[in-house]
């Protein structure tokens, strides 16, 4: 998977520490466990054509989470892009 500029990205983490750096969306949503207004942190990511092809074939999707403790976490999919504006 490639990283993505996300649209409307507010901030891009870890480029100071050596990783390519992760451009960010920092947004609030309303979560039926941690409450109302909980703050939630939004990436983009595109899968190359050999991903994109093994993900059509029944491929899953493999979330890493670096380090033992698993924090709370969403996978989904994102607005098609509109083909007016470039990525």
């Amino acid at each position: 998977m490639e990283i993505g500029r996300i649209q409307g990205c507010t901030r891009v983490l870890g480029k100071s520490q050596g990783y390519y750096g992760l451009p960010v969306r920092d947004e609030v949503m309303n979560d039926s466990v941690t409450g109302p207004e909980t703050p939630v942190m939004v990436t983009a990511w595109f899968p190359s054509p050999d991903e994109l092809a093994a993900l059509n074939a029944g491929a899953p999707i493999h979330l890493r989470i670096v380090g033992t403790a698993h924090p709370p976490c969403m996978v989904g999919v994102g607005d098609r892009p509109d083909p007016e504006i470039s990525q």
